[in-house]
């Protein structure tokens, strides 16, 4: 059920703060029409947050182009509009784009007229610099507001996560951060890390360039194949 069926009495009876669980809780993803998974046998989609960022971003590239692997890259408009030929060089590399809004900030302490403006900024800015119109849509923190999950279905398809490194924290180290995004990891997932620090812990970028070696290797090592979406 998408969330922009849920209106009047039945979003407040399920109260406002509900999609702000999706992340986390897999049957309030399912309840508000935000998938965290991709349909597929043998793949696994590696998506990266809150680009592009003059040093995570390359770091990001170089590792992929040597293991030859695509991912997805969920940028937020504001670093699109700092950084617009990093942007374009993602693109131009064969990853798919995405989009992670114009500013990174919580859904829920939006309007939905600041919010519907921030969406098609962001589509703007990101088309613009890449050539590509964003067809994907993961907001900040991964938390939806009832008009929000409602608004990007009416432009994207909106897109969570299964397995994430918790790669933004302070106390991450590489070897935490592909331990966590790869644990249990099957055919499906959509896994989350980060390509910037502008949001998180000063230098987090680089320790998650530093696990994405790692965390290519499991994904091989369970047969699956990590895909652009």
């Amino acid at each position: 059920m998408r969330a922009g069926l849920l209106t009047g009495g039945a979003a407040a009876a399920a109260g406002w703060s509900l999609p702000a669980l999706a992340p986390v809780a897999p049957q309030v993803a399912r309840l508000i029409g935000a998938p965290r998974r991709i349909h597929s046998a043998g793949a696994a989609a590696i998506t990266f947050d809150d680009g592009p960022h003059p040093e995570g971003t390359q770091a990001v590239l170089e590792q992929l182009a040597r293991a030859g692997a695509r991912a997805t890259f969920f940028m937020v408009g504001e670093q699109v509009d700092r950084n617009p030929s990093l942007a374009a060089e993602v693109a131009a590399a064969g990853h798919a784009i995405a989009s992670h809004g114009y500013r990174h900030h919580n859904q829920l302490r939006r309007s939905r007229r600041d919010l519907e403006h921030d969406l098609a900024r962001a589509e703007a800015a990101i088309a613009e610099a890449t050539g590509r119109r964003p067809l994907l849509y993961r907001p900040p923190y991964g938390i939806f507001s009832w008009y929000g999950i409602e608004l990007a279905w009416r432009g994207w398809t909106p897109l969570l996560w299964s397995r994430w490194g918790r790669d933004w924290a302070a106390r991450a180290t590489p070897e935490s951060i592909a331990a966590k995004v790869t644990e249990h990891l099957e055919a499906g997932d959509v896994l989350l890390l980060h390509d910037a620090d502008t949001y998180s812990a000063a230098g987090s970028h680089l320790r998650t360039a530093a696990a994405l070696p790692r965390v290519l290797e499991q994904v091989e090592m369970r047969g699956l194949q990590p895909v652009a979406l």
